[in-house]
C-alpha cells in the first residue's frame, strides 16, 4: 500500500544576499515526508536545517525549487485562499519558548492570535473555550489564560507555543528544535506530549534538531543535513545501525553513552571533507540500500555496498 505525501520538497534552494555577499543556505535539497509520520531534519547549526523549516512555513523566501503540500505549491506566490488554508494546517513550535512569546501579551491572547486573524466570525465565547481546551490539552490550567509569559517556567512556556500551534487543529507541525532550550527533566515530558497529539490528532511533524540521540526515539525517518546538504537519508533505525557518509558516522559517534566505561573507551569521529575525492567522479544521490539513500560519487557508492552486503 504506497503512502500518502503530504509535503514535497523539490530541489529546494535558499539565498541569503546578493553579488558578492551571496551565500546558499539550502542547496538543492529534496525530500518527501508522508502523512502521519515524523521526519527528522539533523545536522549542526548552521547547516541549514531551520531555514528550510521557516521556507516551508513562508517564512523566508526561496530561490528555486518547488515546497509541494498536498500537491499544491505553497513557495512563491500562491492564491490568498491556498495561503490562508496553508496558514491554518501548517504550524511551527519554535526553539526559544520565551523569544517565541509576546511578552506584552496574555496567554489568552498568544494562544488564539492565528484564531483572531483567520476566524474573523468566532463569537468571544468560542474562543474563550477554545483556549482553555488547548491548554488542558498541554496540560495547563485553563486559568493561566490571564497570565504573562514571564510568570512561567521554561517547560510551560514550550507548552504555550504548542498550545498556540494545536488550537488551528493542524495536520502538519515544524518543530524546531522544540526542546533544546529545555531542561533535561522536562525534554521527557514535552516530546511524550507531542507523541501524544499525534495519536490523537493524526498530526505529522518534521522535527529539527541537532541530537541524534532524541531523534532515535522520536522520528520514522531522518534526514541528515551538512552546509545546506543533505547528505544521508533512512528509515532512523536503518540509518542508525548502518550509517554510511562519514559525516553522519562522526554524528553518531558524539552521542553520549550511559555506560561510564563505554564512554570512556569509545572512539569520537572527526568529519573531515578532504576524505572525498570529488574530482572528475562527482557525488550525487543515490539509494544503496531499500529506502536507504546517500550522497555519493561512484566509488564511495561501490565501497558503501561492499562494506554492507558483506
Amino acid at each position: 500500500m504506497e503512502r500518502e505525501v503530504l509535503l514535497d520538497v523539490k530541489n529546494l534552494n535558499v539565498t541569503f544576499g546578493e553579488h558578492r555577499k551571496k551565500y546558499d543556505a539550502v542547496k538543492n535539497v529534496s525530500f518527501k515526508i508522508y502523512k502521519g509520520e515524523t521526519f527528522g531534519l539533523v545536522g549542526e547549526s548552521g547547516s541549514g536545517k531551520t531555514t528550510i523549516g521557516r521556507a516551508i512555513m513562508r517564512i523566508i523566501k526561496t530561490s528555486g525549487g518547488d515546497i509541494l503540500y498536498k500537491g499544491e505549491k505553497i513557495n512563491g506566490l500562491i492564491l490568498p485562499e491556498l495561503d490562508q488554508r496553508v496558514m491554518r494546517e501548517i504550524q511551527m513550535i519554535f526553539q526559544d519558548p520565551l523569544a517565541s512569546l509576546n511578552e506584552r501579551a496574555k496567554v489568552d491572547y498568544i494562544v488564539s492570535e492565528g484564531l483572531l486573524n483567520l476566524e474573523k466570525g468566532m463569537d468571544e465565547m468560542e474562543r474563550k473555550n477554545k483556549v482553555q481546551q488547548a491548554l488542558k490539552d498541554v496540560g495547563l490550567l485553563p486559568e493561566f489564560a490571564c497570565r504573562f509569559p514571564h510568570e512561567f517556567s521554561g517547560g510551560q512556556r514550550q507548552r504555550i507555543g504548542i498550545a498556540r500551534a494545536l488550537i488551528m487543529n493542524p495536520e502538519f507541525i515544524v518543530a524546531d528544535e522544540p526542546i533544546s532550550a529545555l531542561d533535561v527533566s522536562i525534554r521527557a515530558q514535552i516530546l511524550n506530549l507531542l507523541a501524544d497529539m499525534q495519536k490523537k490528532r493524526q498530526i505529522t511533524y518534521l522535527f529539527i534538531a541537532h541530537d541524534l540521540s532524541v531523534m532515535r526515539f522520536i522520528t520514522d525517518r531522518i534526514a541528515v543535513i551538512r552546509k545546506g546538504e543533505i547528505v544521508e537519508m533512512a528509515e532512523t533505525e536503518e540509518l542508525v545501525t548502518h550509517a554510511m557518509h562519514p559525516y553522519t558516522r562522526a554524528l553518531l559517534s558524539a552521542i553520549p553513552m550511559p555506560d561510564p566505561k563505554r564512554e570512556k573507551e569509545k572512539k569520537l569521529l572527526i568529519y573531515d571533507p578532504s576524505v572525498h575525492e570529488y574530482g572528475e567522479d562527482k557525488p550525487f544521490w543515490q539509494e544503496i540500500r531499500p529506502g536507504h539513500y546517500v550522497l555519493a560519487n561512484r566509488k564511495e557508492a561501490g565501497e558503501y555496498k561492499r562494506i554492507y552486503e558483506g
